[in-house]
């Protein structure tokens, strides 16, 4: 029969009485009859930011087991020992997905990995690097500018079968689709239906004559709608007409 742990407080601390049976658990350790829900693979070659990174997460996440290795061959070998994880995740740091060996490393992870998830852990946050990564395979994607309860929220969600990517970028993409529709919006108060489908074509440099043929008008009627345009532009001449509406309907 186990006898309960108790303690004693003295000038050198809280330290167990004498006669007790003793089980040691850590403040970031789970009891030894806990049974993790899930089990989590973090790959990082950097030794000291790899145990930083799983101890934390432990400290989070205590319900979860993270397992650390230094590279993909090692977690290949060492997988058959353990029972298949819930998620994968790569730390890649300041590798970027532009890089071959990194995007071959994503690659290979996620065949070897099958239908676990994996999430890439990188330093930057910007949206070609996030969308490269789901193209290769990444359920998720976490930079290491968050902190890590929207890490652990970010690994919770992908396990229950979501995709993760930073509230940032899904903000930056929003940013850029305003800026694209918003000089649409003002051609259209600008000038007329007619006028734009003038403008459309004056952007992509075609001829009075080639216009007046696909917009089914007379020539002399092109040269008024663009006289109108140069003036609601401020131009002086075609040329002119031509740059300004590249400014404002851009490719």
């Amino acid at each position: 029969m186990e006898t309960p742990l108790t303690s004693v407080s003295g000038a050198g601390g809280t330290r167990p009485a004498r006669g007790t049976n003793i089980r040691v658990v850590g403040a970031s350790h789970t009891p030894a009859n806990h049974v993790h829900e899930h089990i989590v693979v973090v790959i990082d070659h950097r030794e000291l930011d790899r145990e930083c990174l799983v101890q934390s997460l432990t400290a989070q996440s205590p319900a979860y087991k993270f397992l650390s290795y230094p590279s993909v061959g090692h977690w290949q070998e060492a997988s058959a020992q353990h029972l298949q994880p819930s998620a994968i995740l790569l730390t890649l740091a300041d590798r970027r997905l532009t890089e071959q060996r990194s995007t071959d490393l994503l690659t290979e992870l996620v065949a070897a990995a099958g239908t676990v998830p994996v999430i890439v852990v990188a330093d930057t946050d910007e949206l070609p690097q996030i969308i490269a990564a789901l193209q290769h395979g990444a359920r998720g994607y976490i930079p290491t500018n968050v902190g890590l309860r929207v890490a652990s929220e970010a690994i919770a969600m992908t396990i229950a079968g979501g995709l993760f990517v930073p509230a940032s970028s899904v903000l930056a993409v929003s940013e850029q689709l305003l800026e694209r529709q918003a000089p649409q919006r003002q051609g259209h108060t600008l000038f007329t239906d007619r006028q734009m489908a003038v403008v459309e074509a004056l952007r992509r440099g075609r001829a009075n004559k080639i216009i007046a043929y696909e917009l089914n008008l007379r020539e002399s009627t092109v040269k008024v709608h663009i006289r109108n345009i140069m003036r609601k532009l401020n131009a002086t001449n075609r040329t002119e007409v031509a740059f300004k509406i590249r400014n404002m309907f851009p490719e």
